[in-house]
């Protein structure tokens, strides 16, 4: 049973980056884990999980592609924030699960603690994300920006204090009762997530006549749950059946690449990109403002371009071309019944 500030039931169940650093000196050990592989005589942990790490590393830098090529979209800078965060907590992530950075090793517990402070930083950014849509501050200016980066700034500095004082205990932080670093690693994300999904559907249904959008909210509110559920409560009988070939770790990293995938769904789908200002292939349609190279309209404007009149006669009524600087039509007016006319053509020359 999970007790308030302590790692001791969640660490038995999975293997966490922060279990090697909290409960005892020596960390806490997971009842069962996933089996280790060697690689060039480096023995690498998690290796399931950490193809899950290079995969979500990949999918979120194609996310992050089209994201950015979305020129005109609302909320498109700060939304874009929240992936390189979240690239940035996969790429930490798979050095420390997969051992390459050693648990043994000085630094792991400062690398630890920047994961911590990534963590905490990117639920804050995705809860301001949220608020993104009611345009308090109008999305893409130096405000909304600032105050985005800047928040997610202070929340990473808070969280990283407190994890690495508890790492290495000091200002009154102990491994042995971490009270502080239980509550921004696990209960700040819920709180987070819980804010956006809220105003994400008070969005949707206030202010959106589509619907589908709800349906993204739903299967990520989804995922997420089931990474909690699978990683706190069902990690140990998953290693069992499987034989120590996965874990608790590799379901909910899967999970919550899943989730991620559906914010970005959502957030594609409630946004529409303003055609007249964005960059296309279409070649430019140009029009032709010289009359001179512009047809005659019915009511003597400029109207269409090589119309059909220059096909037809230019005797008896028909529209006729330029001849000798009058009109064949001017020119025959008045002299159907003779041809060639009084005086020829030389009494006009």
């Amino acid at each position: 049973m999970v007790t308030f500030a302590s790692f001791d039931d969640i660490c038995g169940s999975a293997a966490l980056v922060i279990c090697p650093l909290v409960g005892t000196a020596q960390g806490i050990e997971p009842t069962c884990y996933s089996r280790n592989v060697e690689v060039a005589g480096n023995l690498i942990f998690q290796p399931a999980t950490c193809f899950i790490h290079i995969v979500a590393i990949l999918m979120t830098a194609i996310m992050i592609y089209h994201i950015r090529v979305k020129y005109t979209a609302v909320g498109r800078k700060e939304i874009v924030t929240f992936f390189y965060m979240y690239i940035l907590i996969e790429f930490l992530a798979m050095f420390l699960d997969s051992g390459i950075i050693p648990t043994a090793s000085t630094v792991y517990p400062w690398f630890a603690g920047i994961y911590t402070g990534l963590i905490s930083a990117t639920y804050w950014c995705l809860l301001v994300n949220g608020f993104v849509g009611f345009q308090f501050a109008e999305d893409g200016t130096p405000l909304s920006l600032w105050f985005l980066r800047l928040s997610c700034l202070v929340v990473f500095g808070v969280s990283f204090f407190v994890a690495i004082a508890t790492f290495l205990q000091f200002a009154s932080f102990t491994y042995m009762n971490p009270a502080g670093l239980w509550v921004v690693y696990l209960i700040w994300p819920v709180i987070c997530v819980v804010v956006y999904i809220v105003a994400q559907l008070i969005l949707v249904i206030r202010t959106l006549d589509d619907r589908w959008p709800v349906g993204d909210i739903l299967f990520g509110t989804a995922f997420f749950a089931v990474a909690q559920v699978v990683l706190f409560a069902f990690s140990i009988q998953i290693c069992d059946a499987v034989q120590h070939y996965i874990d608790g770790v590799f379901i909910f990293t899967l999970c919550m690449l899943l989730s991620v995938m559906m914010v970005y769904k959502y957030w594609d789908s409630i946004t529409k990109e303003d055609l007249e200002f964005s960059v296309g292939n279409k070649a430019a349609v140009w029009e032709v403002k010289d009359p001179l190279l512009a047809g005659s309209s019915p009511s003597g404007g400029v109207g269409l371009d090589y119309p059909e009149e220059d096909l037809q006669s230019n005797y008896r009524g028909a529209p006729a071309s330029l001849v000798g600087g009058v009109s064949g039509q001017q020119y025959y007016q008045g002299y159907q019944s003779q041809y060639p006319p009084q005086g020829g053509y030389a009494d006009r020359y």
